[in-house]
């Protein structure tokens, strides 16, 4: 049986662990953003690479708030020169792995998000707990800015990193075969490509 200072013991712990997890998330998200913008014309360049380009691109759009990465751009641009079937699933899978550090970043900084942004987090803590499963596949399957204080409000409630990362992953795939889809039809009809 654990005495009240054992308890006490094991809840700094845990507190010290969240805020390692969240300062690390905090620290590859700015340097994700610092990279970019000191390296745009890398991050475009990407795109030259296939299929690779589409990860590393996803990754990074999927992974950062603070700059925006032309994601969807590339992904609707490939579509229409490769196969869209697989830019969209390459697609899907890069930006589900990069929100993971925007997941870790919630799950460390549920207290700074709380004084941070106080109406606007209990809704989507709420909206988490009442409807998790369709709140993180709709959100992350449709263009919105919300995806991302959904993503840090599942962190902070231990959502379930497999289980976001598995319902995002789904979401973020639609989405990115729609875009594929539309760059291949789009392209194809705009350049009269047979």
């Amino acid at each position: 049986k654990l005495t009240a200072r054992g308890r006490h013991n094991s809840l700094l712990r845990k507190i010290r662990l969240e805020h390692i997890v969240g300062a690390v998330s905090v620290i590859i998200t700015v340097a994700i953003a610092v990279f970019i913008v000191r390296n745009l014309d890398v991050v475009r360049s990407l795109a030259g690479y296939g299929y690779a380009g589409v990860l590393v691109v996803s990754i990074l759009a999927g992974g950062t708030i603070v700059v925006p990465i032309p994601g969807l751009a590339v992904v609707f641009s490939l579509g229409g020169v490769l196969n869209p079937l697989w830019v969209g699933m390459v697609a899907g899978l890069g930006e589900a792995l990069g929100a993971v550090t925007i997941y870790l970043t919630g799950m460390g900084g549920r207290t700074v998000m709380q004084k941070r942004f106080p109406r606007f987090y209990p809704r989507m803590v709420d909206w988490v707990r009442r409807k998790g499963d369709v709140a993180v596949f709709l959100y992350s399957a449709v263009f919105n800015p919300f995806f991302y204080p959904l993503t840090l409000a599942s962190g902070a409630l231990r959502f379930g990193l497999w289980r976001f990362f598995l319902l995002s992953w789904a979401g973020k795939t639609v989405k990115g075969l729609t875009v594929a889809y539309a760059g291949y039809f789009g392209l194809r009809w705009l350049f009269n490509i047979g």
